[in-house]
């Protein structure tokens, strides 16, 4: 007998598609336009801010920032906001979530709409029902405690209303955030393994959630950040001098330095956006 060897067929070339080349084309031309976007308003301020036709160019504005009168308070006041808002809106936000995943799942579409609620309500309409309470608030809590409460979170130094305003106007973001977060890992099973191996409760939120939502609650919390530094309407209306509110005043007898510091805090806040996104593809990487 003869041994048939068989042929083998070699495989052909598949031609290449065109589509991910015309998806590439698609992409950069998007990419484009939002650049050209946002950086021919972003170069035109900044060229609005180094020129004028007496002194030509010159950085003065940029060089006079530190040392306008009102910069200082008004960027501490707003930084310190930000701050209580971060902590205050992450204290509330964190925990209901947790113990809706957890205990009470079918509760989770009743808290989504709770926290996404204030996108519906404009600032405006916001600061005036906020006003009106503290307008009637003095007169009928006098005979109560919560007069003193009510005095209290008014106070210039730190307008604790405030606080609590922006308290509302960041919970759709950092609830975004923190579901991202949570659906990513298996909060169940990491609650459980570690309950069965005898951690209590706060070791379980601190040490076991919370580290794997680093990422989610930077989000959060630069979210927030960038929400308390750029609001004007309820500061404003409600007569606190907050960093947004100096801009505003400022650009009325110096527009050149106005324009800078927008620029310089537009330009911090995109910084830390890359930083937070740099940090967190990093830490996805290497896990």
């Amino acid at each position: 007998m003869v041994a048939v060897t068989p042929i083998l067929e070699t495989p052909q070339a598949v031609p290449p598609t065109r589509r991910p080349r015309r998806l590439k084309i698609w992409r950069g031309a998007v990419l484009g336009i939002a650049a050209i976007y946002f950086l021919v308003p972003l170069g035109a301020s900044f060229w609005y801010s180094v020129y004028n036709d007496q002194q030509g160019f010159s950085l003065s504005a940029y060089l006079d920032i530190f040392s306008a009168e009102g910069f200082g308070t008004s960027m501490l006041l707003s930084l310190a906001l930000a701050v209580a808002t971060i902590v205050l809106v992450l204290g509330l936000t964190l925990p209901a979530m947790l113990a809706v995943r957890i205990s009470a799942p079918r509760l989770g579409p009743v808290l989504e709409v709770i926290c996404t609620l204030p996108l519906v309500v404009p600032p405006i309409t916001f600061v005036a029902g906020i006003s009106m309470v503290l307008r009637w608030g003095p007169d009928y809590l006098a005979a109560t405690p919560l007069w003193g409460t009510l005095i209290a979170i008014q106070n210039e130094t730190f307008p604790m209303v405030l606080v609590l305003a922006y308290v509302v106007l960041a919970l759709p973001f950092v609830y975004r955030s923190l579901d991202s977060g949570l659906r990513a890992i298996d909060v169940r099973t990491l609650v459980e393994a570690a309950r069965n191996l005898g951690a209590s409760w706060p070791h379980v939120v601190f040490r076991v959630i919370i580290p794997n939502l680093r990422t989610a609650i930077a989000g959060a919390s630069f979210l927030t950040l960038a929400l308390v530094l750029g609001e004007y309407t309820i500061a404003a209306l409600l007569g606190y001098r907050t960093f947004p509110v100096w801009i505003v005043t400022i650009s009325g007898a110096n527009g050149q330095l106005s324009v800078a510091v927008s620029i310089l805090s537009l330009l911090l806040i995109w910084l830390l956006l890359l930083f937070l996104s740099s940090a967190g593809s990093k830490r996805r990487s290497t896990s």
